[in-house]
């Protein structure tokens, strides 16, 4: 570890950012540029810091022992103050004139403040204090327009699922505060992998690892606890695109930092494997019968959130990074976009002569896909035995590939189109797996190697992943058919119970309606 007193860079953006959240503030135009202004600081040192890490490695100072910042930090404190700076920007227009302009501004510098603050956290009172503080400013933030009851219902759950994430990390945090006598994160990492060479976890480790991935599973917004992600389009646009190109990461991010931990316990792997992989399922199905683009781009948070929690139970721990890393930028991109959709739909939308591909090419064209992934992948130097979550992750990626494969074999195909389909199928699965094999040299000797899970559950969450989007892939144009009623009696059943959710979140609502029966009066 590289000892310099550069690493006090990283705090001048957070420190200016609470700064301005804290003091008094004046008009709302100033305010929003000095906010922009202290981003674009944040920014600034974190692309200065993460080229000092990849020269000289993990950083430290004995000023600030509170303080990792190691290859993670670098990239995911680099990615928060980017989308930040974007978001700030993107407010500072979308908010002029709103009579709470400069409350919103300050709630969101203050927000964006704990987010670049728990990246940076090496102690782990301070990673629970960022960790609380996030929340409270996203649920302001959920509260903007406090005269809404979709708003005031969403803050709710959230508030709810939240304080049990929060409850989860403390516990978490006091095991192994007991088991060590240390709260620092780099002298844990280092008391692990001792405990990793003698081959034996305590119950107690196991137990604090459990509760990690219960806390990652609580703040990503996965299943049955996922419902108030899908109604906070009642908060301003640009707290949409911080949350889910951001703050939702901050589970991701847990499960990052604390993954030696988690490799030693596998019930927690577990854990993320199940609930993670079903989720994702779950949810793309019903992101696909959602109307509305802002609640579509939702469910698709949650189904991203799901996979990527489900790399992290298979211990493809680069492959979540990346995934963390590409979601957010798409992700920031959507939602501040989304405004233009129709526009940008309506110029770029032409009717297919052939209609929908048939069922059976887009099964072959799928069949085409899995073996173009295990190629490419075998011919990267991969193992399908060690790295079952990288060619599972690149399976579904090039599952968007599928319909423009389909349409490259139909009844009439042409050797231009077949060689022109078939070469950008074969160029996505190498990037695909080059980009993955450069974040894994790339967080060598941060995260831990690939844990080699062979076990039946594994595979099983594997193979009924992969064939779920496979079927989802396919019969997509059945239950897209069915929103105009041109679909079997099946497709059009499953639309509408997909519309709804399963109704899990309609009996989240009632819990909550009853024992919080506080009338959803304004609050400002």
């Amino acid at each position: 570890m590289t000892i310099t007193p550069l690493l006090w860079l990283v705090l001048a953006g957070p420190a200016a950012l609470l700064a301005l959240a804290a003091l008094p503030a004046g008009a709302a135009r100033p305010l929003a540029t000095r906010v922009r202004a202290a981003a674009l600081l944040g920014l600034a040192s974190a692309v200065l810091m993460a080229c000092v890490v990849a020269v000289a490695g993990p950083l430290a100072t004995p000023a600030l022992p509170f303080i990792l910042f190691d290859g993670l930090t670098a990239v995911m404190f680099l990615l928060v103050s980017f989308v930040g700076c974007i978001v700030v920007q993107f407010a500072r227009t979308y908010m002029a004139g709103d009579p709470g302009h400069v409350r919103f501004t300050r709630l969101l510098s203050f927000t964006l403040a704990s987010v670049l603050l728990l990246i940076l956290s090496g102690n782990l009172l301070l990673f629970l204090a960022a960790w609380v503080a996030t929340s409270l400013g996203l649920n302001q933030l959920l509260l903007f327009y406090g005269d809404r009851p979709a708003a005031i219902l969403a803050a709710r759950k959230k508030f709810i699922a939240s304080r049990l994430s929060d409850l989860a990390l403390v516990i978490a945090f006091g095991l192994l505060w007991q088991a060590f006598g240390t709260l620092d994160i780099a002298g844990l990492h280092a008391a692990l992998a001792g405990v990793a060479a003698s081959g034996a976890t305590a119950p107690a480790l196991t137990g604090a690892a459990v509760l990690i991935a219960l806390a990652a599973l609580l703040k990503s917004a996965q299943f049955p606890l996922h419902g108030w992600i899908t109604e906070v389009m009642e908060t301003p646009t640009p707290v949409s695109a911080l949350l889910h190109a951001g703050i939702i990461n901050a589970g991701g991010f847990l499960l990052l930092r604390f993954s030696p931990l988690l490799q030693l316990a596998t019930p927690s792997l577990d854990l993320l494997i199940i609930v993670g992989g079903f989720t994702a399922l779950f949810a793309s199905v019903v992101m696909l019968t959602q109307n509305a683009i802002k609640v579509a781009l939702a469910w698709s948070t949650i189904a991203q959130m799901g996979f990527m929690l489900l790399q992290c139970g298979l211990g493809a721990w680069p492959a979540a990074l990346l995934h963390i890393v590409v979601h957010s930028l798409y992700k920031a991109h959507a939602f501040l976009s989304s405004g233009s959709v129709i526009d940008i739909a309506r110029a770029s939308w032409s009717r297919s002569p052939g209609g929908a591909p048939h069922p059976r090419r887009l099964a072959l064209a799928v069949a085409g896909v899995l073996a173009t992934v295990a190629g490419v992948g075998t011919l990267s130097g991969l193992q399908l035995s060690r790295e079952p979550g990288v060619f599972a992750l690149g399976a579904i990626l090039l599952m968007g590939l599928v319909h423009l494969l389909a349409q490259g074999i139909d009844e009439r195909p042409t050797g231009y189109v077949v060689v022109r389909t078939a070469a950008a199928t074969l160029a996505v699965a190498g990037l695909w797996f080059a980009v993955q094999a450069g974040m894994a040299a790339l967080m060598a000797g941060t995260l831990p190697p690939m844990v080699v899970r062979a076990d039946p559950l594994a595979w099983l969450a594997i193979i009924l992943v992969v064939a779920g989007f496979a079927a989802i892939t396919i019969g997509q144009s059945s239950v897209l058919a069915a929103r105009g009623g041109h679909a079997p009696d099946w497709a059009r059943a499953l639309h509408a119970h997909a519309l709804n959710g399963l109704y899990v979140n309609t009996l989240a609502n009632r819990l909550v309606l009853k024992f919080w029966p506080t009338s959803l009066r304004a609050r400002r």
